[in-house]
């Protein structure tokens, strides 16, 4: 009888787990349901704490250049150390296939980054002043290793 309780509760808990956006990439890399404003509210509370920049990361779930970043931002140690140092990294979603409102206000607040396409960066000042924005494609490159130095040339402009 445990044991069939214990099913019951586990199919009905089951719909309760979204799954990825788009399975077939993978795990989501950006969170569909995250509210923009409140995650770049955090984020420069804490880059006044600790005296850095705020990295956002407008992007989706079903782009593959945006995950190739992601990655590079994961394995290249050199990037890892830069964003831990200098900057408090938000990964905002703009995906507008399913939902054309998602995190609207804040991409209009910055003045509508992926006009760019996506991804792009956007690096605010502690204070929230927009800094820079910038499109990423001129990063991406033949090698992952130069892809990462390029983006690691990008962190180190821009950093405090």
């Amino acid at each position: 009888m445990r044991l069939i309780a214990l099913l019951l509760v586990g199919l009905l808990a089951a719909p309760l787990r979204a799954g990825p956006e788009y399975p077939h990439m993978g795990d989501d890399i950006f969170d569909a349901k995250a509210d923009g404003e409140k995650l770049i509210t955090g984020a420069l509370s804490q880059a006044q704490r600790e005296d850095k920049r705020v990295l956002v990361l407008f992007g989706a779930n079903w782009c593959p250049w945006c995950r190739q970043l992601h990655r590079v931002f994961e394995i290249d140690p050199a990037i890892v150390a830069r964003l831990r140092e200098k900057y408090v990294l938000v990964y905002l979603d703009a995906n507008t296939r399913h939902d054309k409102r998602r995190n609207a206000a804040v991409i209009a607040r910055y003045g509508n980054p992926v006009r760019l396409g996506i991804p792009v960066f956007v690096v605010l000042e502690r204070d929230g002043i927009l800094l820079v924005t910038r499109e990423t494609g001129s990063l991406a490159a033949a090698t992952e290793e130069e892809t990462a130095r390029r983006v690691r040339a990008f962190l180190d402009e821009w950093a405090r």
